[in-house]
């Protein structure tokens, strides 16, 4: 048996990789200062639940916080694999298109909420083991006593004795790729709901699923470098990953289930609160004390409001809704993310709210004429832009109409928000560029020359990888598909068009990429790609939208692909397996996505339309995508060339390229300093954070991740490896299970809704007791 300091040595990288990210760089000291207990065998890893191993200590004993790459793959994920545990069985595939219907419907649900919330791979972890221990029983198997005398290797195969944990896996991922929100949806919707266009239901399914699943040939291309190698963590995986090991691993070691009652108290108890802040008492959603001190200035609720959608800044506001807090399950959350992310992050913030105060109270862009916080387009004087009155029966721009009616404004809040999403863009090429260029180069180089020393990966070469022709095939096809759906839509996109859109998002794959691999944090596309949809084809705002489609999603949905197969790395799920439970969650999800979207809007179309919406119900993110494609992809020449009203916006792309480099000039110059912990893209992407959704949770996120991310790290590693990841699990877990219950039962999914009674916490108007500024 290997020893623990081969073991070691068999995860070491290039020392200089991701210098930037200290949460997860590549320092071996702390490995060469191991005790001498650490030269013993390798079984002296032991379980991950144990509360003292040897891989765990310093030289003088202590256990050391959880740091480097090496940390997150030997302290926190398990290398125990079962190669002949059963994956295809009746309950495996029973379970997972079951609740891949069930998962594609909840995240088309949470798409028209308030805020943006995706759904919980956590939640979907839980539900399907759930459910497979109830299949346990429920099914005839090995373990039920008529079948104690017949043949079982039949019935093995059908009903295994347990869920084992690739059963459990395989489940997971086909649920959370159909999940996935698809960009797709948001240009059905603006089409219904802004142009009176209802897409015929065949061409949107498969346009759906040919955006859905066109992204696989890139995942095939960049699976060496962002899935197999251990800088590429995905730190926002270890939830599930201690969560499926406390299900499955170690069940008679005393501290695993220890590990799972703990989970299960803290899941049934924060499902059982959350009724209160989401359905009972929403004031808890954000407790403001100077909106309850002064309720009628708008000032107040411009700053300290945030309980509502566009209401306000949620500066000082307290938040007792883990939906929120806890960022709903998806990249960012405050239990998982590396503190100097998050510190990234609201620093931008900080700067956010400044930048929006400032610019409306000097008037900056005729701010004071719209509201606070919109997504929507507006004349001067603060009507609602009527977009087609300025387009053709063909909805092409038409300049004479256009003269008549003005050009449209944007919110001050919406503009900023422009600014950063396009200066990040910049400030993200500069950063992969000095910091991960060069690593990412010598393994692309050395692909086919040098094997990958993870020891994970080296784990999974027992399984039959996925052939590239595979991914291939599923390129070729949805490309083909996308392709000719483009005409049969009518959309205006252009054959070019449409293959240059795919051209930029598989330049930003590794750029991005390794951003969203190391710090978890994913960066978005979508200004960049629809500037340069606005240049390319100009006046024409429907095919912004498709080219929109194709240039982000393609690059959205890879990313989410090279995470699944990060998750089966992680969890030893057969690489073919992944391949297969992600093609058909991604199919599922298209024809369901559509169907649902259809729905919503029957039932809520005014809703929808409105700029605040309710707390249940809201258009955002219909709003934004169409205003930007308005404006963006009809009126860029006018709008956005050089001294027009917005044409210092494309300048930020430039401006935004230079962010980085004062860091890195620091840090060489004072390198313990900690100038290499700012993450510039991250700190410069969220200085329009707050323009839209509910906003009192930010400084109540902050302080957790403060509390967990430094104060358990640092303070308490052992109850931090232990219990932190499984208690973000829990929660996020908990939470999501109680908000699918509430849509259904009260929030109006079913189709109507039954408010609960007004009283104290519970007031007509914005939760908080803040100034209702919009009707």
């Amino acid at each position: 048996m290997a020893t623990i300091e081969r073991r070691v040595s068999d995860v070491s990288v290039d020392e200089k990789a991701h210098a930037a990210d200290s949460s997860v760089s590549d320092s071996k000291e702390h490995y060469d200062d191991l005790p001498a207990l650490a030269k013993a065998d390798a079984d002296d890893v032991g379980d991950v639940s144990e509360d003292v191993r040897a891989i765990d200590l310093d030289a003088s004993g202590h256990e050391r916080p959880i740091e480097t790459n090496q940390d997150y793959a030997l302290r926190l994920v398990s290398l125990d694999d079962d190669p002949t545990l059963p994956i295809h069985t009746f309950r495996t595939w029973f379970l997972g298109l079951g609740l891949a219907c069930f998962a594609a419907v909840l995240g088309e649900l949470f798409y028209f909420r308030p805020q943006t919330v995706q759904v919980s791979g956590l939640f979907l972890q839980v539900f399907a083991f759930i459910l497979g221990r109830g299949l346990e029983t429920i099914l005839p198997g090995p373990n039920h006593p008529r079948f104690q005398t017949r043949d079982t290797c039949r019935m093995y195969v059908t009903n295994p004795l347990h869920v084992d944990i690739k059963e459990h896996v395989a489940i997971s991922i086909m649920s959370t790729t159909a999940s996935d929100q698809a960009i797709a949806i948001s240009v059905f919707a603006a089409q219904d709901l802004y142009y009176n266009i209802t897409i015929n239901p065949a061409i949107a399914v498969f346009t759906l699923i040919a955006s859905q699943l066109i992204g696989y040939g890139l995942a095939g291309l960049a699976r060496d470098y962002l899935v197999y190698p251990t800088w590429a963590v995905y730190p926002f995986l270890m939830p599930q990953v201690q969560l499926f090991d406390a299900m499955h691993r170690g069940k008679g070691i005393f501290q695993q289930r220890k590990r799972r009652i703990f989970f299960w108290a803290v899941l049934v108890g924060i499902f059982i609160w959350e009724w209160f802040p989401e359905y009972i008492a929403p004031t808890l959603t954000g407790i403001s004390i100077v909106c309850l001190a002064s309720q009628h200035s708008a000032w107040v609720t411009r700053i300290f409001g945030g309980a509502a959608g566009n209401e306000g800044l949620g500066l000082f506001a307290i938040s007792l809704d883990w939906n929120y807090v806890g960022s709903g399950g998806s990249a960012i959350g405050s239990l998982f993310t590396p503190l100097a992310t998050q510190l990234s992050l609201y620093s931008g913030v900080v700067v956010c709210i400044l930048a929006f105060c400032l610019c409306y109270s000097q008037n900056v862009w005729h701010a004071q004429n719209f509201p606070f916080l919109s997504q929507l387009l507006f004349y001067e004087d603060g009507r609602e832009y009527d977009q087609l009155a300025i387009l053709n029966p063909d909805f092409t721009l038409n300049t004479t109409k256009l003269e008549q009616q003005g050009l449209p404004y944007y919110a001050a809040s919406q503009t900023l928000y422009q600014i950063s999403r396009t200066a990040y863009i910049g400030t993200a090429l500069t950063h992969f560029f000095i910091w991960h260029a060069k690593d990412v180069y010598n393994i692309i180089r050395n692909v086919r020359t040098k094997e990958c020393d993870d020891v994970h990966y080296q784990k999974m070469k027992v399984y039959k990888e996925v052939p590239f022709w595979w991914f291939g095939i599923i390129f070729v096809i949805t490309f083909a598909l996308g392709l000719g759906l483009l005409y049969a839509a009518k959309s205006g996109l252009p054959w070019w068009g449409f293959i240059v859109a795919l051209i930029f998002s598989t330049a930003f794959v590794p750029v991005l990429g390794t951003l969203y691999a190391t710090v978890g944090y994913q960066p978005s596309l979508q200004f960049l790609i629809q500037m340069v949809g606005g240049a390319m084809i100009p006046g024409r705002p429907v095919a912004n939208m498709y080219f929109t489609l194709y240039g982000y999603q393609t690059y959205q949905l890879t990313l989410n692909l090279l995470r699944d197969l990060k998750l089966g790395q992680y969890t030893k799920l057969p690489p073919r397996a992944t391949f297969i439970m992600q093609t058909v969650g991604g199919i599922i999800g298209g024809v369901l996505n559509y169907v649902v979207m259809q729905s919503v809007i029957d039932g809520n179309r005014e809703i929808l339309l409105d700029v605040q919406g309710t707390n249940v119900w809201s258009g955002q993110q219909v709003q934004s995508y169409n205003s930007q494609a308005i404006t963006w992809g009809g009126l860029s020449k006018p709008l956005y060339s050089p001294g027009a009203r917005y044409g210092f916006i494309p300048w930020m792309l430039l401006a935004g390229l230079a962010v980085p480099i004062p860091f890195y000039i620091a840090h060489r110059l004072w390198p313990k300093a900690g100038f290499n912990l700012v993450f510039t893209p991250v700190l410069v992407a969220e200085l329009g954070y707050l323009s839209v959704g509910i906003n009192s949770s930010w400084m109540t996120s902050l302080a957790v991740a403060i509390f967990s991310q430094w104060y358990l790290r640092k303070y308490r590693p052992r109850w931090f490896r232990k219990y932190n990841f499984l208690l973000s699990a829990a929660l996020d877990g908990g939470t999501q299970i109680m908000v699918f219950v509430y849509s259904f039962a009260v929030g109006g999914a079913s189709g109507k809704a039954t408010p609960f009674p007004t009283w104290a916490l519970n007031p007509k108007g914005n939760p908080d007791y803040c100034l209702r500024l919009t009707d």
